[in-house]
């Protein structure tokens, strides 16, 4: 790899694996390909578990229906175990969170550089510049996506404090905890509103910090090692076989905590 004759320096190799094919300016900046790849595995997952409900026996399951159900039960186990609510809606999210997490962040272990070759070369085919064609495939490497999730999660915090509670309790709460003493309402009010807002973003950027990091040091590898790059690879993925359920399981179980609080009256 060069800097010279059309190729890339290793600077700009990395910086054009990091970022997004993009439309829009500032704050309506729209990243097309962490909305495309979301969607896309969204279907994935939705048409793949249907497609193993319909074909679900009652005799000895095929090799997907067990792995769905395997899936299945261990969520649900994992959602009685920590939520102490009554809605019904809690184990489907977390299974959804849990499996949709999980297909974006097995992204990363595509190589590195054969998404974008694919998509430089339609890009040719319609007459714009490779260098031009932009696109990442690990929508969770992108803090749009991630705050999109935690932010979802904090809208069902708040909803489920209101309902359960109902408004004037949801509000007493944050004024009147951990010290009932009026005096010291200014005080609770600052620290509970600090330790709400901290949830959905503590959510996001772990989310995204670990994802980053990994795919950081792929784009690394690619870029420096050149054809010693495959048994480094092999390594690098599979320590990251280690985080990327991890990092799905901690979201999906902090998702179903947080609303578990958020449905329990003190």
């Amino acid at each position: 790899m060069a800097d010279t004759g059309g190729e890339q320096s290793v600077s700009a190799y990395i910086q054009h694996h990091l970022t997004n094919a993009s439309v829009g300016e500032g704050f309506w900046t729209l990243h097309v390909d962490t909305l495309a790849w979301s969607i896309v595995l969204g279907l994935v997952f939705i048409l793949s578990f249907r497609s193993a409900a319909k074909k679900a026996t009652a005799g000895v399951p095929g090799k997907w229906q067990a792995c769905v159900e395997i899936v299945v039960e261990f969520v649900d186990s994992t959602v009685k175990s920590n939520y102490h609510g009554t809605s019904p809606l809690i184990a489907p999210l977390a299974l959804t969170i849990f499996v949709w997490v999980l297909l974006m962040n097995l992204m990363d272990l595509i190589p590195i550089d054969l998404i974008p070759y694919i998509a430089q070369n339609i890009g040719v085919l319609m007459g714009v510049n490779p260098h031009d064609v932009y696109i990442k495939s690990v929508p969770t490497t992108d803090t749009s996506m991630t705050f999109a999730l935690s932010i979802g999660v904090f809208v069902l915090m708040i909803y489920y404090s209101i309902k359960i509670k109902g408004l004037g309790g949801f509000l007493k709460e944050l004024y009147a905890q951990p010290f009932n003493t009026p005096w010291l309402y200014p005080f609770n009010f600052v620290l509970e509103v600090v330790g709400l807002v901290a949830k959905p973003l503590s959510l996001a950027l772990r989310l995204f910090g670990n994802l980053y990091a990994g795919e950081l040091i792929f784009i690394l590898i690619a870029g420096t090692m050149g054809l010693w790059q495959l048994p480094v690879h092999f390594i690098w993925a599979t320590f990251h076989l280690l985080i990327i359920p991890l990092q799905a399981f901690i979201f999906m179980m902090l998702t179903i905590v947080y609303l578990s609080m958020a449905s329990e009256k003190h």
